[in-house]
């Protein structure tokens, strides 16, 4: 079976190599995903921009640069706590949202990745996340903040960074929604785990 790590590795080449959609003949190149292969915790967004796409990671454009900070405010980094992935491997011309019959089609990648990551902790960032894995009616202005419980998985939906760096009136709802994430974090992970901007209440 191997460790986590090696069943990603040997995973990685399959949806490098993936043409099942149209969306990778407009990509530069696939982004697979990346993070802490022991993760317990797994944010999951939208798709790559153009950053992304150019540098073959997620998350490193400024929408990124805003979710390292969240996870710093959470007492985490993307290397030591999280793993991070996207509804679909390549980016959408233009960086448009990706259409469901594309992410149904990326969704084989995905299921295999969240398999092996297995995480009993889900963040999903912004809509079409929150669409693709929990109910495609979802508004996540209604669902942000509120728990499910599927497939032995919390799921979380919240703001996407892109939509916070448009509007930043949502960052502290973003916070709230995040700090329940803690929460579960301490609840089911790590008892002990140290926030810099939400201790851990002392009786």
């Amino acid at each position: 079976m191997g460790t986590k790590a090696e069943q990603l590795e040997l995973l990685r080449p399959e949806v490098l190599g993936c043409r099942r959609c149209a969306l990778r003949d407009g990509a530069t190149q696939v982004v697979f995903g990346e993070g802490f292969c022991e993760a317990r915790l797994v944010f999951i967004g939208e798709g790559p921009g153009s950053e992304e796409d150019r540098l073959g990671r997620p998350f490193v454009g400024p929408a990124g640069q805003l979710l390292d900070r969240m996870l710093a405010a959470m007492g985490m980094t993307r290397f030591e706590h999280v793993y991070i992935l996207n509804v679909v491997k390549c980016r959408p011309p233009h960086n448009r949202v990706p259409e469901p019959e594309e992410a149904e089609t990326c969704r084989i990648h995905l299921d295999r990745q969240l398999d092996i990551l297995d995480p009993p902790i889900v963040v999903l960032l912004g809509s079409t996340a929150a669409r693709t894995l929990l109910d495609p009616a979802l508004r996540i202005s209604r669902a942000r903040g509120e728990w499910t419980l599927k497939d032995g998985r919390w799921w979380m939906p919240t703001y996407h960074p892109a939509a916070l760096l448009r509007n930043p009136t949502w960052k502290k709802d973003a916070w709230s929604d995040l700090k329940r994430v803690v929460d579960k974090y301490r609840e089911l992970v790590n008892p002990a785990h140290e926030s810099p901007y939400y201790p851990i209440e002392t009786s």
